[in-house]
């Protein structure tokens, strides 16, 4: 299948991750996946929660938002609502999760590490990039502050679905909105599952459709994986 940016059902989009982008962040990250670009910066702190206090464990805690001006039309910001949206708070929720399941806690000792992810522009597979971009962000941070043992694996994530009938990776806008099916799938470097998302939008998908789509979104996290490996070295 050729697909309509002329993307063969296996490629990804262009990706590129520009380390340390903000001048002012302990670790930061521009991550361009297509027309889909994302600002993930990392803070470290002292101290930690105070459910968690004494415990001598960190804590990762991460933030998602997307820019007015990052889609088609204007979207206002949530803070002039009053209240994030559900979407808001799954995805910063799941950027958290993916990368606590590489992190070590311990080693962190009672600092928080907040990661921020920040949408300029809106393709389609906002929080997958956000989970591949704030990775670097996360390791260039705690390297800084001589705390790189934190992270002892990387982790990143794509997008996948079915799209006419067809097998896909890595979804744009007007393929993710037309999908019959629809995967977000997170990664660690060692090749195990972090997380997958998996939602039958308009049909049902059998189970060899399914392990179609894990391995195409494993040999793609594997692609970003070596561009991510090149940011935290560079």
């Amino acid at each position: 299948m050729t697909r309509a940016d002329g993307r063969h059902a296996n490629q990804l989009r262009p990706v590129t991750i520009e380390p340390d982008f903000l001048r002012s962040a302990h670790g930061s990250a521009l991550i361009s996946v297509g027309g889909t670009r994302v600002l993930c910066a990392a803070t470290l702190g002292e101290g930690v929660p105070r459910w968690m206090a004494g415990r001598g464990r960190g804590w990762l805690t991460a933030e998602y938002s997307m820019l007015p001006a990052s889609t088609g039309e204007r979207t206002p910001r949530e803070a002039s609502q009053g209240r994030q949206k559900g979407r808001t708070i799954e995805i910063q929720r799941l950027i958290g999760r993916v990368l606590r399941a590489v992190a070590d806690m311990e080693a962190l000792g009672e600092r928080t590490l907040w990661l921020d992810c920040d949408v300029l522009e809106a393709d389609g597979g906002t929080r997958c990039a956000a989970i591949s971009g704030v990775y670097v962000a996360a390791y260039r941070a705690l390297d800084r502050h001589g705390l790189s043992r934190v992270l002892f694996d990387s982790v990143g994530a794509v997008s996948a679905g079915i799209v006419a009938g067809e097998v896909v990776v890595d979804l744009d806008y007007s393929e993710d909105s037309t999908a019959e099916v629809d995967l977000n799938v997170a990664m660690t470097g060692e090749g195990q599952f972090v997380e997958v998302q998996a939602t039958a939008e308009h049909g049902a998908f059998d189970r060899g459709q399914l392990d179609e789509l894990l391995a195409l979104s494993a040999a793609a996290i594997g692609e970003i994986g070596e561009l991510q490996r090149a940011a935290v070295r560079d």
